[in-house]
């Protein structure tokens, strides 16, 4: 893929952004409010309160606004439009609290180690645990379960709703992940020189590198080169060149995917190695 399409990836956050552009609080207390009013004419006859700056209480689920605030301040033309969103997904994790998890429905998912501290921090103290696995420096996997409008992650209650252990009910995700996403090949094509190619707009196309082994074919197509950097949860950008302004290339388009991204993920490149992923100073 050309440059310019990466470049079209970027406009693309840009005018979603300011196709939804609102006025909308700066501050913190100002903002917690709006986003408790926005969510409580959407969740009709469910209990919104505020439990403090940038707390929320919808029914029996904490919504924490830190990430949406900080993407606010970021991006002030797109703030609305991702509250839009961030409402949509808090309601539909509130819907699907008390449901059985289906064994069909577990996935795995890159996520931050911030992600999990600040999940965990901000949880009931008899909450159960989150089931993270190490990936890469600052990055994580967990399982999850999958919905047509949210992604749950999974935890310890889960599994024995689900009646399976914490590894079984990975390898679960693992397997059901991989059956979900078109084979690799498909849909990545060798990248020439000056290249950046791209796999976007799937809330899974990161965890594609956790299914390390399935990269193999494109490494090979690329002459066994072959980095990779994913700078938000739908986004896997990729070379297949590892000259010095090939990688500063793919670092500046990670860096700029980065700082515009409301679902930020990571900066660091990665090498594919045919024993694992292999970080990029």
């Amino acid at each position: 893929m050309s440059c310019g399409r990466v470049f079209a990836y970027l406009v693309a956050l840009t005018w979603m952004s300011a196709a939804n552009a609102a006025d909308v609080p700066r501050d913190a207390a100002g903002f917690t409010t709006y986003v408790a009013e926005q969510l409580r004419k959407e969740a009709a006859g469910v209990s919104v309160t505020i439990k403090g700056p940038l707390t929320l209480g919808v029914g029996g689920v904490q919504a924490n606004l830190d990430r949406i605030y900080d993407f606010c301040k970021r991006d002030a033309e797109g703030c609305a439009h991702e509250i839009e969103n961030y409402i949509n997904a808090v309601v539909q994790v509130y819907q699907d609290q008390n449901a059985a998890p289906s064994r069909n429905a577990v996935r795995v998912v890159l996520r931050t180690e911030q992600y999990v501290q600040r999940v965990q921090g901000s949880a009931p103290a008899d909450a159960s645990a989150m089931q993270p696995r190490p990936f890469a420096p600052g990055l994580v996997v967990l399982p999850a379960l999958d919905s047509p409008q949210t992604i749950r992650m999974l935890n310890e209650k889960d599994d024995k709703a689900l009646g399976l252990t914490a590894e079984e009910v990975y390898q679960v995700g693992l397997k059901n992940t991989s059956a979900g996403l078109k084979p690799l090949m498909q849909v990545a094509k060798a990248a020439k020189r000056s290249e950046i190619g791209q796999l976007v707009g799937d809330a899974y196309e990161p965890t594609r590198l956790v299914l390390h082994d399935d990269w193999a074919p494109l490494a090979a197509a690329q002459g066994g080169k072959l980095i990779v950097v994913a700078p938000a949860t739908d986004a896997v950008f990729y070379i297949g060149d590892d000259t010095p302004v090939a990688i500063d290339a793919l670092r500046t388009v990670a860096r700029n995917v980065f700082s515009r991204a409301p679902n930020r993920l990571s900066e660091t490149l990665l090498r594919w190695r045919a024993g694992g992923w292999e970080v990029v100073k």
